[in-house]
């Protein structure tokens, strides 16, 4: 039994928006994501922390869903700015139930325990979205949705997955990192970065946490192992 972590797979069975345009790193992507997932378990929990599918909407993304069904690990979704699918919790999960999908569940205004541990997330802000006349109230939705997760831990030690990263070379979200370290959360793991961005990307310690790029392109298209 492992934890495992992996964002930004872009799935696009249905779509038709194959990622492999964007150079060699995303040739033969879905292929290896699915050799990838093969090696994990039933025992085996994934989080998958955004850009999942590129499916417009749940019936356009069924494929990419069906694609990674047949995977038994459970896993958990986290929202990222690309997926277009997602909708209200109980629309996803009715949906999921009517085409008989059990292995997904949503990390959403919630945590799930692993273990001792507690997993929390949102899909997070990223400096790209300020130029957009929303910024404040979409910046304090993820905010509020972040604290509500965390606060859900209770006592136990945290794991975060975000989509987008709260820290990068000449960034920095002090909303969201204040939070981190106001729950003392032990490991940050996010995605959205790709290409040339990922040089801009953070990782190690910083205080209390451990921050870890998980974006699919960066690892490989092989989950990073969280813990046992």
């Amino acid at each position: 039994m492992a934890l495992y972590a992996i964002g930004d797979l872009h799935l696009s069975l249905t779509a038709d928006k194959s990622m492999e345009v964007f150079g060699p790193a995303w040739e033969n992507y879905v292929d290896r994501i699915g050799e990838s997932l093969s090696a994990l378990t039933a025992a085996d929990t994934l989080v998958l922390a955004g850009d999942t599918s590129w499916g417009i909407d749940l019936p356009e993304a069924e494929a990419d869903f069906r694609f990674l069904e047949q995977f038994p690990c459970k896993k958990l979704l986290v929202k990222g700015n690309h997926d277009y699918w997602w909708s209200t919790v109980s629309k996803m999960s009715a949906f999921f139930g009517e085409k008989g999908f059990t292995t997904f569940d949503f990390l959403h205004n919630n945590c799930h325990v692993y273990g001792d541990w507690a997993l929390c997330g949102t899909r997070g802000w990223f400096l790209e979205e300020e130029q957009k006349p929303h910024n404040a109230k979409v910046l304090n939705r993820e905010v509020m949705r972040l604290e509500t997760s965390l606060r859900a831990a209770g006592e136990r030690p945290i794991l975060c997955f975000l989509h987008y990263p709260p820290l990068y070379q000449g960034y920095a979200c002090p909303e969201i990192l204040g939070l981190l370290e106001k729950y003392r959360v032990r490991q940050c793991c996010y995605g959205h970065l790709h290409g040339p961005v990922i040089r801009r990307r953070v990782e190690g310690q910083r205080g209390e946490t451990a921050f870890s790029l998980i974006s699919g392109d960066y690892l490989g298209f092989v989950p990073k192992k969280i813990c046992d």
